[in-house]
This record gives structure tokens, sequence and C-alpha cells, in this order.
């Protein structure tokens, strides 16, 4: 998931904004995975363990936005989809701590890195990019040969297509460009 900033949210208040970072998230953990389509004709709950990046807000609106989450519990989509959460499967982590998160960390940021343009970048006292950038390229151009043998034609600024409702759930990758409905477009930050 990702957003452009040359898109500004209209009519938010103050709350809102103040609380866009746990609101994108609480879509995302929402929507973005297709749970809702992860297989009504199971016989018992499925329980979820939610491991998060730590949360960049204090305790008590991490705490806040935690029991915001547990709320899905009530969501009609999610209770016939059986899936469950408990309060101690909410968890904040560390992704240098799990090898896993941090290999995610490390593609998402090749990804980030090609959406804003950095790999164009060279440091001003030179001709040449940096190693890293290079090395950052080449991670993006392979993650990006590998969604294109999923979807050919994959362009990365935009949403991935979908084959129907439930292939949120069965896709393999899943590429979400959040939108607010009521924006306006800063052609200072507008990219062609």
């Amino acid at each position: 998931m990702f957003t452009k900033n040359s898109n500004i949210a209209l009519n938010l208040t103050r709350q809102q904004r103040r609380e866009t970072y746990h609101r994108l998230y609480y879509q995302f953990l929402k929507h973005a995975f297709g749970l809702r389509y992860s297989g009504t004709e199971l016989a018992e709950r499925i329980g979820l363990r939610i491991n998060m990046d730590q949360l960049p807000s204090n305790r008590e609106q991490n705490r806040q936005f935690k029991s915001f989450v547990l709320k899905l519990n009530e969501n009609s989509d999610f209770k016939a989809a059986g899936i469950f959460l408990r309060e101690d499967q909410i968890a904040e982590v560390s992704s240098h701590d799990h090898d896993l998160l941090q290999c995610l960390d490390i593609v998402i940021g090749a990804i980030a890195f090609r959406l804003n343009d950095k790999h164009k970048e060279k440091p001003s006292d030179e001709s040449r990019r940096g190693k890293k950038t290079i090395a950052k390229e080449a991670l993006y151009r392979h993650v990006n040969s590998r969604i294109r043998s999923i979807y050919p034609g994959f362009n990365i600024g935009i949403t991935t297509g979908r084959k129907g409702p439930a292939s949120v759930w069965t896709d393999p990758y899943r590429h979400w460009l959040f939108t607010p409905r009521d924006r306006r477009i800063d052609p200072d930050r507008h990219k062609p």
C-alpha cells in the first residue's frame, strides 16, 4: 500500500488529520489482505496475529488504535469469514528483530525508492550514482520483473487490477494506491 503526496485530502477534521497514520493503517488491515474472502466454509474460527511496525504515536494513542482494530471482530464480513482478533495477538515489533519483516522492509524500501525517483540521484560531488543507489535499483528491477510475471504490464504507480472481489485474497501480490475520495491534486508534487 502506498499513497501519492500529490493527493491532498480535503474536508478532514483536526482529529482526522492527527490520526491519519492510524486511520490509514486500519484501512490497510481491514481491506488489503482480503480477509473477508478467506474461507467462510471453515468449521472453526481463525484467530489472527498482527505484527505491526512500532507505531509512531504515544502509548495512549497506540493503545486506542489497537482497541479500534479489535472492533474488527464486530465487522459482519470478518464474522462471516470466521476471523477474530485477540488483544494479546496485536503486537508492535521492531522489524530489525524479525528476519522476514526486515526482508519485507528492504523490498518495500526498494519500491518506495523507485516510486520517489531516488534511483536517479547522484551525490552532489559525484558524476555517478552511489553503490547503494545502484543496489536498490537492481533489487527494484528484480522485484518488478517478478511482479510482471504475475501482472504483465504492471505499473508501479497504480493499483493492481482485480479478477473479482475475492481475488484480493487469492492473488499472490497486491499493489494498492490508497487515494482519498475527497481530494485535490497539488501540481507541485504531481509526477507526470
